[in-house]
C-alpha cells in the first residue's frame, strides 16, 4: 500500500500573503494610480470561492497584459523577500518523507514562483513534483493537477491512500473530483473549511495520513 499526499502551497505550506500584496500594490500604483490594499484584503480575495481578482485588485474586468507582465516581473524578486513556511510545516514534511509518504505540490500559482519559493525555504527537497497553473490546461478546482500526481505515483484506487491538503474550497473540490480524500489546513489563509479531515496544525497531518490512513 502506498500513501500519497498532495499539497496546496500558498496558505498551506507557506505564508506568502505579504509579498503577494506588495507586488499587487506595486502594479496598482504604477499602472492605475490606485491606493494600496491590505494583506488581509488580498488574502480574503484570493480565498473567496467566487471572485474576479482583476476587478478586485486593479478595478478592471479582465487582466490587462501590462498589469500581468509588471506583476510577474516584480513578484519574481519580491516572492522570496518575506515568505515563510508555517510553523511545523518543515518538521511534518520531513516526518512524512521519512515514513515513505510520496508527496507533491499542486498550486494555482505559476510554477516558476512556486519552485523559487519552495527552494528558498528548503522545502522543495520533499516533493517529487511541483505543478503550477502553467503546467496544466485547467487549474484547481479541476482535478487535472491532482491526476497528474496520481498518475506519476501510479496510484491504485482501493489499494493506495491519497490525500489533498489545502486551505481553499478549490483544493477540497479538486480532491473530490479526483476521487481522493481531502484535508482542510486550518492554520493558513483560512481557518474555516470543509474537508474529509480537518487539520488544526501541521503536525496533526501525521496522525491523519500515517495512523488513520
Amino acid at each position: 500500500m502506498q500513501r500519497i499526499a498532495i499539497f496546496d502551497m500558498d496558505g498551506t505550506l507557506i505564508d506568502s500573503g505579504l509579498d503577494i500584496t506588495v507586488s499587487i500594490n506595486y502594479v496598482r500604483s504604477q499602472c492605475y494610480s490606485l491606493k494600496p490594499l491590505s494583506v488581509q484584503e488580498v488574502v480574503d480575495a484570493i480565498n473567496a470561492p467566487k471572485r474576479n481578482l482583476s476587478e478586485i485588485f486593479y478595478e478592471k474586468e479582465t487582466y490587462e497584459q501590462c498589469a500581468r507582465d509588471l506583476f510577474e516581473e516584480h513578484y519574481f524578486e519580491q516572492c522570496i523577500q518575506n515568505v515563510v513556511a508555517y510553523e511545523g510545516v518543515h518538521d511534518v514534511l520531513k516526518t512524512l518523507h521519512d515514513h515513505g509518504v510520496a508527496m507533491g505540490v499542486a498550486t494555482n500559482a505559476p510554477s516558476i514562483f512556486a519552485k523559487r519559493m519552495l527552494k528558498h525555504l528548503e522545502l522543495d527537497i520533499f516533493f517529487t513534483n511541483i505543478i503550477g497553473a502553467d503546467n496544466v490546461e485547467s487549474p484547481k478546482p479541476h482535478p487535472q493537477m491532482l491526476n497528474h500526481h496520481l498518475n506519476h505515483f501510479r496510484y491504485r484506487p482501493g489499494t493506495d491512500n491519497a490525500w489533498m491538503v489545502g486551505d481553499n474550497s478549490k483544493d477540497i473540490e479538486a480532491a473530490s473530483r479526483a476521487g481522493i480524500r481531502s484535508i482542510f489546513a486550518a492554520w493558513g489563509f483560512s481557518t474555516d473549511g470543509n474537508g474529509d479531515y480537518f487539520a488544526s496544525t501541521p503536525d496533526s497531518l501525521f496522525k491523519i495520513i500515517c495512523e488513520k490512513g
